[in-house]
């Protein structure tokens, strides 16, 4: 679908990842069940398809949340867009059911996500990258309701504008990489791996190396000692071994949609407690088969005397350099202080991501955006940030709200009531400007009268 050229529509998501599916699904089916004209809205994707940490579709990597935490069910649990709809419309339901399990392979969810998004494909423009967005050329000194986007089409190299009363903000996280280490052919963030290494001879590849000790950096540990066994395979952690993360019950809570209201509601301690507590969910973190994968694959090579797997624990990656085709990466011991070199043919940074920030987006618009003590933007509970009365457009941020919605603000685990409570908002919104108007006008038709 292409968005018209300086249309105005009620919402204009920025980016079109499993959130603004979620969000564009929640309209659809909120506007579809209320007595309102329909919301206007458009989605801006910078990808040419639908496409979500493809990455890391790793064979036999599984989800680490139920596939009930899916796209819709917790907001609406019969909606046609569930986990249980792809799998029923797929042939797959029964055979699903009977592995027992509640964690579908990532590469399943992704195949969900496409579908989903394939059923919503009139919502969103491909190849399409927001580069601004700004206050319309006449616009009035107490506000119009609405901001002008710029959106540039990458194919074609051409751009347009498109107006909106409201913006959702969800680009996705940035990935981080260490002070003064770039990526090349050879030096490669995780959130790229299979493309690098699809594009790279494996028989090149005689030691390589990873960096980080979360569920990314194990995975591809793994992977890298199962698919390269002519490999020296080295796993670089500034921890002493990899964390375990906590799923347990009562520690599972902190995703729950009743844990979001808890964390915004509460003081400077109780949200420095979530954190101290509750990181181990998720950040940082293994899940435990995967730690005891690596640890026995490691026992057996003592055993039988043919090390490939080498953990450098408590150390750190100082600086990575060329060295003929190989990589000189040199490692900083956090224990003794010591440096050596160790020399890798490839070099993997599991080492996360940076939040989502708005800032750059909005521009000369971000002086219209309110900040709390700390520097961060002030968010509403409805996700929504908070503005001085020039600027009455609701910019909505799906992520970059962990200082005050906790540690669900980017991921999947609340992904189906943030975006219902976001699509709530637009709705409420729009119903009230629609009053106003008509509370307007019989004001005016009154005084004629008069």
């Amino acid at each position: 679908m292409g968005a018209r050229e300086n249309a105005t529509y009620d919402v204009v998501g920025i980016g079109f990842g499993p959130s603004n599916l979620s969000l564009a699904i929640a309209l659809e089916e909120r506007c579809a069940n209320v007595l309102t004209n329909s919301i206007t809205s458009a989605f801006f994707e910078r990808q040419s398809s639908f496409g979500w940490h493809r990455n890391m579709l790793l064979p036999s990597a599984t989800m680490q949340i139920s596939f009930l935490k899916d796209l819709v069910t917790f907001r609406n649990p019969v909606s046609r867009f569930s986990f249980v709809a792809f799998l029923h419309a797929k042939g797959r339901l029964g055979q699903f059911v009977n592995r027992k399990d509640f964690f579908p392979t990532r590469q399943e969810f992704h195949q969900y996500l496409e579908w989903a998004a394939a059923k919503m494909a009139d919502a969103v423009t491909y190849d399409s990258t927001v580069t601004s967005v700004q206050l319309p050329p006449d616009h009035g000194s107490g506000g119009d309701g609405y901001v002008q986007l710029e959106v540039r089409d990458t194919a074609a190299g051409s751009t347009r504008r498109v107006n909106t009363r409201n913006v959702v903000v969800s680009t996705g996280l940035v990935p981080r990489m260490p002070d003064g280490i770039a990526r090349d052919d050879r030096v490669w963030h995780s959130s790229e791996f299979l493309t690098r290494y699809g594009r790279t001879d494996p028989e090149v590849l005689r030691s390589v190396a990873v960096v980080g000790a979360g569920q990314s950096a194990a995975e591809i540990t793994q992977f890298f000692h199962g698919r390269l066994p002519h490999a020296q395979v080295h796993a670089i952690m500034p921890s002493y071994g990899y964390s375990v993360a906590d799923d347990t019950p009562f520690a599972n809570q902190v995703f729950d949609a009743d844990a979001v209201e808890d964390y915004y509601d509460g003081d400077e301690p109780a949200r420095d407690a979530f954190w101290r507590y509750h990181r181990n969910t998720n950040y940082g973190v293994v899940d435990s088969a995967d730690i005891q994968a690596l640890y026995q694959t490691q026992y057996d090579e003592g055993v039988a005397g043919a090390k490939r797997l080498h953990f450098h624990n408590l150390t750190k990656v100082r600086a990575v350099e060329r060295n003929g085709s190989a990589r000189r990466v040199t490692l900083q011991s956090l224990r003794h202080h010591e440096v050596r070199q160790l020399d890798v043919d490839a070099i993997v940074f599991a080492t996360g991501y940076a939040s989502m920030d708005p800032t750059q987006l909005l521009g000369d618009l971000d002086r219209y955006c309110l900040r709390d003590e700390s520097g961060h933007h002030r968010v509403t509970r409805d996700y929504r940030l908070v503005t001085t009365p020039e600027l009455s457009c609701g910019i909505y941020l799906q992520g970059g709200t962990e200082h005050t919605h906790g540690l669900t603000s980017s991921l999947l685990s609340n992904i189906a009531v943030r975006s219902g409570e976001i699509a709530d908002s637009i709705i409420c919104r729009r119903a009230e400007s629609e009053l106003a108007t008509i509370a307007a006008e019989v004001r005016e038709a009154v005084a004629e009268r008069l």
